[in-house]
C-alpha cells in the first residue's frame, strides 16, 4: 500500500483532536462505552439471525493453482497439478499466466508450462479461467520480470500491454479455457506493485476483447473494495472471501461478515455485471510469515478441516454458483509432511460439489 509521507503534518491544526481520556469527562466515557457495547450486541444478534436465515445453494467448487507457490513450498509443481486433477478431483481451475515466467528476457516468450496445464485440464474436462496481466495471484502480487522492474512508469505500462497482446494472441486459438481474467484485484492497493491505474486496466481489457469473444473477469477484494468500478468493467466479477486474516497491528482476527452481507452487496451490483462469483475462497492459513517456517500444528489452528467446511458452507449461503478455493498447494505440502487431513477433506468437498 502506498504511503504518503508528510500527510499528517499538512493536516495538523486543521481539525480538532479528540482523545478518550485526559480531560474527557468520565460520564462521557461511560456513555461511549455503553453505546459501543449496545452496538456490538445488536451487530452480533443480527449476525446470528443472518446466519440462521441464509439458506444453502449448490456451488461449483474450483481452485486456483499456482505453479510458483508449489515451487515455493519445495514441491514438484507438475506432480501437485496432476494430483489436484486426478486425486483431489478439481473440476474447475483458475490458472495464472505469470509475466516473469512467460517473458524471462525481453521479447523472448515461452508459454509451454501454461500450455501443458491447459492440455492436462482439457483431457479431464476441467473448466479453466486463464488469468493474464502484471498483477496475478500469489505474492508479490505483481510478477514483473527483473529486466522490466527498472523501467519508468510509462515504459512499464507499454511493456505490460505488449506482453498481454502476445499472450492473448497465443492463447486465443485455444479452446481449453472458458474465460479471461485480466489482472488480479488490480484496483486494490496490495502487494509489491505500481500504483493502481484504472486507465491501464481499461486498455488491457480492450486488448483482450478486441482479440477474443470470451468473457472477461475482473476481481476485487470481497471485504475491502466497493466492487462498483470493476463490475462496470467486467462481464463477470470475482470476489475474494476471507474469514480469518492477520494484520501486523492487531494480529489474527475474524471478519465479522455474514453470508447475507455479501448477498446484499451482490444484489447492489447485479445490474452492472452478468454474474458475481467467489474467485478466491480462503482454504489455507493467513500466516505472519512463510508457511514453510511456521509450525505445522500452529498452521492447523488457523486453518483445518472444520474451518474449511465452515468456509464452504458460508459461500453456499451467499447465493453464488461458483467458488475457487485458495490453498490446495498447501494441502499437498501438508500431506507430504504426514498431515493429510486437509487433502482428504478437500477431496470430499470436491466430490460433493461434482455430485450437485
Amino acid at each position: 500500500m502506498t504511503k504518503f509521507r508528510g500527510q499528517r503534518s499538512s493536516y495538523r491544526g486543521r481539525f480538532r483532536h479528540y482523545r478518550i481520556g485526559g480531560d474527557t469527562p468520565r460520564h462521557v466515557l461511560f456513555m461511549l462505552l455503553a453505546v459501543l457495547a449496545v452496538a456490538a450486541v445488536l451487530y452480533l444478534s443480527k449476525a446470528v439471525v443472518d446466519n440462521l436465515l441464509s439458506s444453502d445453494h449448490d456451488v461449483l467448487l474450483g481452485a486456483t493453482f499456482s505453479k510458483k507457490y508449489a515451487q515455493e513450498l519445495g514441491l514438484d509443481w507438475r506432480a501437485v497439478y496432476l494430483a489436484s486433477l486426478d486425486d483431489l478431483g478439481v473440476d474447475a481451475l483458475r490458472l495464472p499466466v505469470y509475466w516473469d515466467d512467460i517473458e524471462p528476457s525481453p521479447g523472448e516468450f515461452d508459454f509451454s508450462d501454461v500450455d501443458w496445464q491447459l492440455i492436462e485440464a482439457r483431457k479431464r474436462g476441467v473448466k479453466v479461467i486463464l488469468a493474464v496481466g502484471m498483477k496475478l495471484p500469489r505474492w508479490p502480487e505483481c510478477h514483473i520480470p527483473s529486466w522490466a522492474a527498472e523501467l519508468d512508469e510509462a515504459a512499464l505500462k507499454e511493456r505490460t500491454l505488449q506482453m498481454l497482446r502476445k499472450a492473448v494472441t497465443h492463447f486465443s486459438v485455444s479452446t481449453d479455457f472458458f474465460a479471461w481474467q485480466v489482472e488480479n484485484e488490480s484496483l486494490f492497493p496490495y502487494g509489491e506493485c505500481p500504483e493502481a491505474d484504472i486507465g491501464l486496466l481499461r486498455r488491457e481489457i480492450a486488448v483482450v476483447k478486441s482479440a477474443d469473444p470470451r468473457p472477461v473477469i475482473i476481481t476485487e477484494s470481497g471485504e475491502l473494495s466497493d466492487w462498483v468500478r470493476s463490475a462496470i468493467l467486467s462481464d463477470r466479477l470475482g470476489i475474494s472471501t476471507y474469514r480469518s486474516v492477520w494484520n501486523r497491528y492487531v494480529g489474527h482476527f475474524f471478519w465479522p461478515t455474514t453470508p447475507r452481507w455479501y448477498s446484499g452487496r451482490i444484489a447492489a451490483v447485479s445490474g452492472l455485471v452478468d454474474e458475481v462469483f467467489v474467485s478466491e475462497l480462503q482454504a489455507e492459513p493467513w500466516s505472519p510469515g512463510p508457511i514453510v517456517l511456521t509450525d505445522v500444528d500452529y498452521q492447523l489452528t488457523l486453518m483445518n478441516p472444520e474451518r474449511l467446511r465452515s468456509n464452504v458452507s458460508f459461500v453456499r449461503r451467499m447465493g453464488v454458483t461458483e467458488a475457487y478455493l485458495w490453498g490446495i498447494e498447501w494441502w499437498y505440502w501438508l500431506k507430504e509432511q504426514g498431515r493429510p487431513e486437509m487433502w482428504k477433506t478437500g477431496r470430499e468437498l470436491f466430490s460433493q460439489s461434482a455430485g450437485e
